[in-house]
Parts: structure tokens; C-alpha cells; sequence
């Protein structure tokens, strides 16, 4: 389970990333440097980055909230799936308990 980053240092990162992002060669080291000020690893900074981008409509991909949305929808099904299971069992059940050959 990956850890929890305080929202705060993932919007400081981002920022000072784009704020910064002209001094260096590329996004990666611009987020490698990022990364050793607040102590997180340079590929959390540079996803972060490239999803507010997405997010900002600069790049193209899922936004956050169609990614949340998408883990709310599977997790969703995977609940039904597991409900469905639970019915089929209790009616393969009560349909042997019903059956007059079982008596």
C-alpha cells in the first residue's frame, strides 16, 4: 500500500516544479530536484506534475476526477460481484432444502 503525502507537499511540489521548470534541461530533473527539497522520490513528483497537467487540460489523458471515478465504479462492481456470489450460494441452498427428494 503505497504511503499518504500531505496534500500540502504535493501541491508545493507541483508548483515549485512549474514554477522552476524553465531552469532545467527537463521535467525529470526539474522534479528530481524538486523531490530532494521535500523529501519525496522524483518519480511521485514527476506523475504529480504530469497529472496536473492532465488535469489542467495540457496534456491528454484521464483527469483525477475521471480516475477517481473510474476506482468508485470498480470497486462498485467488485461489490455486486461478491453480492451475486452470496445469492447464487443461498439459492443453490434453499432450492437443496425445498427439494422433496432431500426429505
Amino acid at each position: 500500500m503505497p504511503k499518504k503525502i500531505d496534500p500540502g507537499v504535493r501541491a508545493r511540489a507541483v508548483r515549485l516544479v512549474n514554477d522552476h521548470l524553465s531552469e532545467y534541461a527537463s521535467l525529470t530533473a526539474a522534479a528530481e530536484a524538486v523531490a530532494r527539497q521535500v523529501g519525496v522520490s522524483k518519480e511521485s513528483v514527476r506523475r504529480w506534475v504530469l497529472q496536473d497537467q492532465v488535469d489542467a487540460g495540457a496534456r491528454e489523458g484521464l483527469t483525477s476526477q475521471e480516475l477517481a471515478e473510474i476506482k468508485a465504479l470498480k470497486a462498485r462492481v467488485r461489490r455486486l460481484e461478491e453480492d451475486n456470489a452470496i445469492l447464487k450460494a443461498a439459492t443453490v441452498f434453499f432450492a437443496g432444502e425445498l427439494d422433496p427428494r432431500n426429505h
